[in-house]
């Protein structure tokens, strides 16, 4: 598979990895459109929102959590944060991820 974020998670291609868990991977994306702009990968190679399956369901709980933890990380708590996820066209990458965003925002993603 040539898919640029599962590259990252073998770790072929090196990145600043802020927050890794058994099933997820936390790393700045490199064109941010926010001060903070921190990407949230499933280990597992999930294309895309549709391929999402009921046993997937403690992996979307992990992510809050993960979320959760970052928003601690980066003190964002009393500040603009928001999680995005993009589907069809608007998804750069195949590869299921989350955005969170967060103090000023540069452009919509």
């Amino acid at each position: 598979m040539d898919c640029i974020f599962c590259k990252i998670i073998k770790k072929q291609i090196p990145s600043n990895i802020v927050l890794e868990t058994k099933n997820l991977i936390a790393f700045p994306d490199i064109n941010p459109s926010a001060d903070i702009h921190i990407l949230i990968v499933p280990k597992e190679h999930i294309a895309d929102m549709g391929n999402l399956k009921a046993e997937h369901s403690k992996l979307l709980a992990e992510v809050y959590q993960v979320v959760n933890k970052l928003v601690s990380q980066y003190n964002l708590s009393n500040n603009l944060y928001r999680v995005v996820v993009n589907g069809g066209r608007a998804q750069h990458v195949p590869h299921l991820h989350f955005h969170l965003l967060g103090g000023t925002w540069k452009k919509f993603i």
